[in-house]
């Protein structure tokens, strides 16, 4: 699961510096408060990539997941990006969960077999 998801964030950290480059030339927000909240979330991003496999971390991940979406109120193309990208991250975690599973299963089987 950690490498799908970590994936899926890395992904999500570009797509937050584009999108802070877009909304510098979209809105009326000063470039200071856009590049705090991107930076934030750039950088909650790349933390979350090693927090993942600790408590909380999917759902913090989840919790990204809704920022991004809610950003649509500021440049309109993110609701679709955000979208995508929660799309993304529930097959991360779902497929993810059932790889780690079937190779738990593998390692048993392996265990019991030799």
């Amino acid at each position: 699961m950690r490498t799908l998801c970590a994936s899926t964030l890395i992904g999500e950290f570009f797509v937050i510096g584009f999108a802070g480059l877009v909304a510098m030339q979209m809105s009326d927000l000063p470039t200071a408060t856009i590049w705090t909240v991107s930076g934030i979330a750039m950088l909650l991003s790349l933390l979350l990539c090693g927090m993942l496999t600790r408590p909380g971390g999917v759902q913090l991940g989840w919790l990204l997941q809704f920022a991004l979406i809610a950003s649509g109120f500021v440049i309109p193309t993110m609701f679709f990006l955000g979208g995508v990208f929660a799309a993304l991250w529930w097959a991360s975690v779902h497929y993810g969960r059932k790889i780690d599973a079937a190779k738990a299963r593998w390692a048993a089987e392996a265990t019991t077999a030799s």
